[in-house]
């Protein structure tokens, strides 16, 4: 009888039950920051893209609808960009809905009760 209570057998894989949710929750944690920091670089290198080259190639940049679409093209997929022709010069805004992929980040009061975040990027370029 003290044979039995003295056994380990199966105590790793408790061990391992307990660890991995943890350890699978931090990596893909950390990956996700990563996903959301690459897409506000992103959104942030085309607006600054566009607004320059509205501001000195008005042959490829000409009009509004033209440095939105040069913006689409090498923005974040799903992002809205709106240009404008204030004082500074060439200003493009660009917005992006980034939603994580890991669900229990809706439980952290910053989301509120989405996985959602809305990422704005703004860069005027002088004339």
């Amino acid at each position: 009888m003290l044979r039995c209570l003295e056994s380990t057998r199966g105590s790793e894989a408790i061990e391992f039950a307990i660890c991995v949710p943890a350890f699978l929750m931090f990596a893909l944690g950390i990956a996700d920051c990563g996903r959301l920091l690459w897409t506000n670089a992103n959104l942030a290198l085309a607006a600054a893209a566009a607004a320059r080259c509205g501001a000195i190639n008005t042959s490829a940049c000409g009009t509004t609808s033209l440095i939105q679409s040069y913006a689409a093209s090498i923005g974040p997929t799903s992002a809205v960009f709106t240009a404008t022709n204030p004082a500074c010069g060439t200003q493009v805004s660009g917005t992006v809905s980034y939603q994580f992929f890991i669900p229990w980040f809706y439980e952290v009061s910053p989301f509120g009760t989405s996985n959602q975040l809305t990422l704005t990027a703004v860069a005027c370029y002088p004339l």
